[in-house]
């Protein structure tokens, strides 16, 4: 891609060509340096004509990633510390993978992800509004997107954050997706307790979704230095589409993911601006022939784009948190908004409420009826733990 741009020396006419080297697979214009190579005359021109000098401007820098890979390690490492707590042969009846010793999983019936209890999770930090409401325990809108529900629940959230998250740090670099990754999943968080506050959340998804939406607006806010932009726009969007929907199917926190969203499509803009390409060609054309008129480095959309965004991330985080510590339920706001996150269908229900049941101790027997669904099963257990009734009651209430 090269564009021409007159201009010299009173009394002179020359070109100056600025050569871009465009990757295979990139689309934007990544400047670094300017190279200058002697001046040189081609023997096929006229007598006369005077030297064209070539300035290449080359990629921005390149970063090398490395806190994408810490975050992942950082989530495993977690998760190995949640089973260990969770020691599932001391605390539950049964256990799936036994062989791992307190590394076990809950029984399927309890937890379908092969994971530990939801007290277990509680205990190591997981979202509870109510805990964050009455207790000030406001770190567990951080503490949450630390952790996960089970094998599966990591492995589809660490796999998501490598492809997308990488990307963004070879380009941005580790302070503004760092920033991005975090903030988008406090932003997460806490528009999921404004939603859900009869059950606990925990996962990166929020945080993930950010990542998706400062895509997004990266690209719209650098419009200018994209090549194929309506094919970019297109697939990014339906890409984010397709996540948002499976949200609304029942166990999954979609206001964790739009709330993560919303909070990254507002940081994109005010983190991934870039200087449009007409200031950069002329930038580095003007090394060889200064020039009284510049071209502004951004241009008046993403000034305003960067500035509403900011207002509105400082109004929305205010506000929310505001909402929050005021135990207010904004279900009671809005009769409708339940169903972003679970659309019930004959297939599935989209109940939440919290396992709950009723328990009788006669001897060797351990009689459980489940006020959720009236259930009533009967085991042979000898003076069992509040752990093993609590996951025998959610089995029984699933």
């Amino acid at each position: 891609m090269a564009g021409r741009v007159e201009g010299g020396p009173p009394g002179q006419e020359s070109d100056v060509q600025i050569s871009v080297h465009s990757r295979r697979g990139s689309n934007t214009i990544h400047p670094v340096g300017v190279q200058q190579p002697p001046l040189s005359t081609s023997s096929a021109a006229p007598p006369g004509t005077p030297p064209v000098l070539y300035s290449e401007i080359k990629h921005f820098k390149k970063w090398v990633f490395w806190l994408i890979p810490v975050f992942v390690v950082a989530n495993v490492v977690m998760f190995v510390i949640t089973m260990s707590v969770n020691n599932c042969p001391k605390n539950s009846v049964s256990c799936v993978a036994g062989f791992l010793g307190r590394l076990s999983f809950q029984p399927f019936k309890e937890n379908p992800l092969l994971g530990p209890s939801s007290t277990t999770l509680e205990k190591m930090g997981a979202l509870d509004v109510s805990k964050v409401v009455h207790e000030h325990q406001g770190w567990r809108l951080i503490t949450c997107m630390w952790l996960h529900a089970g094998v599966f629940h990591l492995l589809a959230n660490m796999l998501s954050l490598l492809v997308i998250g990488i990307r963004l740090e070879q380009e941005f670099g580790f302070v503004r997706v760092g920033l991005l990754y975090v903030i988008s999943g406090l932003g997460g968080s806490l528009l999921s307790a404004l939603f859900l506050q009869s059950n606990i959340s925990v996962g990166a998804s929020g945080a993930l979704f950010g990542l998706l939406g400062s895509m997004l607006s990266e690209l719209i806010t650098n419009w200018s230095i994209y090549a194929n932009k309506v094919v970019s726009l297109v697939t990014l969007v339906v890409i984010i589409a397709i996540n948002l929907a499976v949200g609304v199917l029942p166990h999954v926190d979609n206001f964790a993911h739009i709330g993560g969203f919303l909070s990254g499509f507002l940081l994109g803009f005010v983190f991934l601006i870039r200087p449009h390409f007409s200031w950069v060609s002329q930038k580095y054309a003007l090394q060889t022939y200064p020039s009284s008129s510049r071209n502004r480095k951004f241009r008046a959309y993403q000034c305003i784009l960067w500035v509403l965004s900011l207002i509105l991330l400082i109004v929305g985080f205010t506000l929310g948190l505001v909402l929050l510590l005021r135990g207010v339920d904004l279900n009671d706001h809005c009769s409708w908004c339940h169903y972003l996150s679970c659309v019930p269908t004959s297939r599935w229900s989209c109940n939440t409420q919290p396992a709950s049941c009723l328990s009788d101790q006669t001897g060797g027997q351990l009689t459980l009826t489940c006020s959720n669904n009236g259930k009533t099963i009967t085991y042979s257990l000898q003076s069992p733990t509040s752990s093993q009734i609590q996951g025998l009651c959610t089995e029984l209430c699933r």
